[in-house]
């Protein structure tokens, strides 16, 4: 066999050697792969919604010996414990062996999706049809939003107290909803207007019904037969949608995509692949870890991680400060000494659309985890900005556990962007760097991801974890 020549050797030594993911992995690595990848596709199917993850989520760390952590409580290492927020976020840690002020090691993702929310007074009646209106949430696409089955999914909160629980078109032999649109032959008008305005927000109306009320002579009798049966199935009447949390989500579940079955197709991936990722990968570890290793699965990221349940709240910094106080350690010296590992989508190369992503920065399909340094817009606006030292210390980790992984960006400089939540936690002062799956099609209702790109973002969350 020829030798190679000092070119070839120089290129070897100099150039990154980056390759599709599938020519580097052993059987062993595929086969576990594919089994994990089953694991989340049933995770997506059972919480399509932030409450539903959050009862899923809480019911798997239970069946693995997770407890209601209660302020007080007494911990000791390889504890498991977790923390509910209003059912729509929750965190959950394993308690190391080293003291809290070594810090932590975090992965934080977010469990809401771009969706559908219901008006507070969404039920009406027009030419004899009943629609509910709806509030588009998050960064969507309102076009793709059209002509496909929807589920109804959420709560309705009475005036007694009492939450009753809604879930139309989840279960065999439940209707579903849809939106209307023009057929072609009257859409010329239509079809001449940008993409963007072409589906007016108020034209995202839920058709829920057209039989009208017998024995009946009033105005609305299509919209009184629809309350009629939400009456006798869950007891509300039209008021109480005023302090109901309902939700329009796809009715698909996940699947398989391709003939050789590599990726998977859902609704959902932004950001429950990593929120899986980082769930799982605390679930799965072998023994105590030295630091304490926390979950942060938090809400309303796509609308800039606002409110209580956000990560812009204090519901993490109290969870972690009652943690911190059973060892007599500020607050503060565990966050200087933490490392947080955001995990959150990247936006994989798509060659249909080549104009607007920079290949040389551009995660790949197969690739593995995509390390985005930054994300934000423009002049990196929004983003946290992690140090040259964080970077190298986690390719460092990676590289250490044979983790497949990328740099990118998102998308080109003056046309792509978008957030994540490093820069909450990065403001607690947490080194902090964004780390997630690259999907294609991101934020449509039907989402595609790489099967061996969800492993190794859970192996990146385990060696973060691990150290």
């Amino acid at each position: 066999m020829d030798e190679k020549k000092p070119g070839e050797l120089l290129r070897e030594s100099l150039f990154s050697q980056k390759k599709n993911g599938w020519d580097t992995v052993d059987e062993a690595t595929e086969r576990a792969i594919f089994d994990y990848c089953d694991g989340y596709m049933d995770y997506l199917d059972e919480g399509k919604t932030e409450r539903t993850c959050v009862e899923h989520t809480v019911e798997l760390a239970k069946a693995a010996g997770f407890v209601p952590f209660e302020r007080g409580m007494g911990l000791r290492p390889g504890m498991k414990i977790y923390r509910v927020n209003r059912g729509r976020a929750v965190d959950l840690a394993v308690i190391g062996s080293a003291s809290l002020d070594q810090g932590v090691t975090i992965c934080a993702a977010h469990i809401d999706n771009p969706r559908l929310d219901l008006k507070p007074t969404p039920l009406y009646e027009d030419g004899e049809l009943a629609f509910l209106k709806t509030h588009y949430y998050g960064g969507l696409r309102k076009y793709q939003w059209v002509t496909i089955p929807l589920e109804l999914r959420g709560v309705v909160a009475m005036k007694d107290g009492s939450v009753i629980k809604v879930s139309v078109g989840a279960e065999e032999g439940d209707p579903l909803f849809t939106i209307t649109d023009l057929l072609p032959h009257l859409a010329a008008a239509q079809s001449q207007k940008k993409l963007a305005e072409a589906i007016p927000a108020e034209n995202l109306n839920l058709l829920v019904g057209s039989r009208p009320l017998k024995d009946d002579e009033g105005a609305d009798r299509v919209k009184l037969a629809v309350m009629k049966l939400l009456n006798e199935r869950y007891g509300i009447t039209e008021d109480d949608f005023l302090s109901a949390e309902l939700e329009a989500v796809p009715a698909f579940d996940a699947t398989d995509i391709g003939f050789d079955r590599s990726l998977i197709g859902a609704y959902g991936h932004d950001d429950r692949v990593c929120g899986y990722a980082a769930f799982k990968a605390l679930l799965d570890l072998p023994s105590t870890p030295v630091r304490t290793a926390v979950c942060v699965l938090a809400d309303k990221e796509e609308i800039g991680s606002v409110g209580v349940s956000g990560m812009q709240s204090q519901f993490f910094d109290t969870f972690m400060a009652d943690l911190c106080a059973r060892q007599n350690v500020p607050l503060r010296a565990c966050f200087e000494k933490s490392f947080c590992l955001s995990t959150d989508v990247t936006i994989a190369y798509d060659p249909d659309y080549p104009e607007v992503f920079e290949k040389n920065n551009s995660a790949r399909i197969n690739y593995g985890v995509g390390i985005c340094k930054y994300t934000g817009r423009g002049g990196k606006s929004g983003a946290s900005d992690a140090g040259a030292e964080t970077v190298a210390y986690l390719r460092r980790l990676l590289d250490d556990r044979k983790v497949l992984w990328q740099m990118c960006e998102l998308g080109k400089t003056d046309v792509g962007g978008g957030g994540t939540v490093a820069l909450y936690m990065a403001n607690r002062n947490i080194d902090t760097i964004d780390a997630g799956v690259p999907v294609l099609s991101m934020h449509a209702p039907f989402e595609t991801v790489s099967k061996l790109d969800c492993y190794m973002c859970y192996a990146a969350c385990r060696a973060v974890y691990e150290g």
